[in-house]
């Protein structure tokens, strides 16, 4: 008696069994490691721009970035703060395209990241004797405070250890 090439029922099913523990098993440790990127992307954004920030200011008498055209007399803005950081500058903090002469510093970066948490790249700026939030709202992607060259995660939640995304 010759027997028919194939695989039974009761052996394909044993397979399924098996890829089904085999995914289960496999999976979690998949998405774990999605939020441990994130974690990690936020945690090297926020370092990258507070360096950039120090530079910055290093670079420029002295005065953080965000404040137009370097002038402490005025509020410090998000769109100030977005120029000194994407374009070039001069010494007393005015911006120009790269490439402009007389326009020696930066850019720092070529753009403001995107945070990995909320995925908003806006930044609220805490204007002089304003105080720094003492906790997320979420409406933003990153805070900044220039007085105390202070940048935060605009971001509700915790990583895996506990710790606040806004404490990072």
């Amino acid at each position: 008696m010759q027997r028919p090439n194939g695989f039974t029922l009761v052996e394909i099913l044993i397979v399924v069994v098996l890829l089904a523990i085999i995914a289960a098993v496999a999976l979690p440790q998949f998405s774990n490691a999605s939020v441990k990127a994130r974690e990690s992307m936020l945690a090297d954004d926020l370092r990258l721009m507070r360096t950039q920030l120090t530079v910055w200011k290093g670079q420029h008498r002295g005065v953080s970035p965000g404040y137009p055209n370097g002038d402490t007399t005025q509020a410090p803005t998000e769109e100030a703060l977005v120029a000194h950081i994407t374009m070039s500058s001069n010494e007393a903090g005015a911006t120009a395209p790269k490439g402009t002469a007389g326009y020696r510093f930066g850019p720092y970066m070529s753009l403001i990241p995107e945070s990995p948490v909320n995925g908003k790249t806006t930044i609220r700026v805490i204007a002089d004797g304003g105080d720094p939030p003492t906790s997320p709202s979420d409406q933003y992607g990153w805070i900044y405070h220039p007085l105390t060259l202070t940048f935060k995660a605009d971001s509700s939640g915790t990583d895996e250890g506990g710790r606040a995304y806004f404490d990072y």
